[in-house]
């Protein structure tokens, strides 16, 4: 039978950790319920050696201790912590408790003290939407919203679930289009620190050679001379040109005016413009289904909804939709007139306002828009990817092919 390693909470709010051989991870599971503990996570583990097997049964293992830099909250611990947390009152352990059990699991100190501030205030008396108020900017609108829908309506594990299968589907939408963009970043860089080091200590090492031919040089030749010259005698100064306008364009980038500014030359870009939208469109849908699926009123929906846009142009753009559905007109015609929505999503939302499923239409309309901006990217980068490497080629090319007329003119004026 295959080994098991498992992770779960005592009735004391305690973490004991072990292996067991049993037929599959339901037994496992079935074990330490009967044994009085919460299982929380239940992996099969590594074939054991043959140098001893695993008798049937647990053995205690201890936790791992922090080690390391703390490097704060991270919206992956926000997401771990809900998806623990979700497992532990479906299997039946008060609120209270389930805290007591994450503190002890904390990976790091400072998501202890998120975790303890909480408690304190769950133990005071007030609900987890309360309690997780007063930190808004770790876990947003959206969240607190979403916890406390669960609460008013008595299902606040199948809440934090959903919010849990929410917060993994964007990460991984998010992580598909970082991915999908590190080989082009890698290409760019590739191609500057080439250019850099051919212009600023190869080329160089030719000028000797070039110095007595004066104007008998091609001019091609004599501009690449001339620029890696400059490159090789003011290298420090463009490294800290380069590092000030890296810094400047940071910091204006974080400016309102400079957001906006960055999202509207975003949007207006011919093929990653409209993927820009369809992704922000994602985004817009899935939050306001999920919010709309657990009882949220529509026009709370909206605005927390278009705040989950991260693009500003976009999330202005949705300004007028909340006051045209207080004014009782349709969601449909409101989203029209925004002009951010395709004919497809228009008429799924407009399917969905009449058959009374609008939440679950909205999630569909985001699933779909996943993989038209997963095969988007692919489309792109497809194109991309050469267009770069061609572009490599011709810049080291064209240097290569001026020293290469000079060295030819040496040859013929000295023939």
């Amino acid at each position: 039978m295959p080994e098991f390693a498992w992770r779960a909470a005592k009735a004391d709010g305690s973490i004991q950790e072990g292996k067991a051989v049993a037929a599959s991870r339901e037994a496992v599971s079935r074990q330490l319920l009967g044994q009085g503990m919460t299982p929380l996570k239940v992996v099969e583990a590594a074939p054991p050696s043959q140098a001893g097997r695993a008798a049937p049964g647990f053995a205690e293992t201890a936790a791992p201790a922090f080690h390391g830099r703390d490097k704060g909250v991270t919206g992956v611990d926000i997401h771990v912590l809900t998806n623990e947390l979700a497992v532990m009152l479906r299997a039946g352990l008060p609120l209270d408790r389930a805290l007591r059990v994450l503190i002890s699991m904390a990976p790091r100190p400072s998501v202890g003290a998120l975790l303890e501030d909480v408690f304190k205030s769950v133990k005071a008396g007030k609900g987890l939407s309360q309690a997780l108020a007063p930190h808004q900017a770790l876990f947003g609108d959206f969240y607190i919203n979403m916890v406390r829908s669960g609460e008013a309506g008595g299902q606040l594990a199948e809440v934090l679930s959903r919010l849990a299968e929410h917060l993994e589907r964007i990460k991984a939408l998010r992580e598909s289009v970082v991915s999908a963009l590190i080989y082009p970043a890698i290409l760019v860089l590739v191609a500057l620190i080439s250019v850099f080091m051919m212009l600023g200590f190869v080329v160089p090492q030719f000028e000797s050679l070039f110095n007595d031919m004066g104007e008998a040089l091609p001019l091609p030749t004599r501009i690449i001379v001339a620029v890696g010259h400059f490159f090789s005698d003011w290298w420090w100064g463009l490294a800290l040109g380069a590092a000030a306008l890296v810094a400047g364009l940071r910091q204006w980038l974080s400016s309102p005016a400079g957001r906006i500014r960055r999202d509207e030359w975003l949007l207006k870009l011919p093929a990653l413009g409209a993927l820009v939208q369809k992704y922000e469109a994602t985004r817009f849908t899935r939050s306001m289904g999920t919010l709309l699926g657990n009882g949220v009123p529509i026009v709370m929906a909206l605005r927390i909804a278009a705040d989950t846009m991260s693009n500003h142009k976009l999330r202005a753009g949705m300004a007028g939709v909340a006051p045209a559905i207080k004014q009782g007109g349709r969601l449909a015609d409101a989203l029209q007139a925004t002009g951010l929505f395709t004919p497809l999503a228009l008429n799924m939302v407009r399917l969905g306002e009449e058959t009374g499923r609008l939440d679950a239409m909205l999630l569909e309309l985001a699933r779909v828009h996943d993989g038209e901006v997963e095969t988007g990217i692919k489309r792109m980068l497809a194109l991309l990817e050469p267009a770069l490497i061609l572009v490599l080629g011709a810049m080291i090319a064209a240097i290569i092919v001026s020293i290469l007329l000079g060295i030819l003119s040496v040859n013929e004026l000295a023939g």
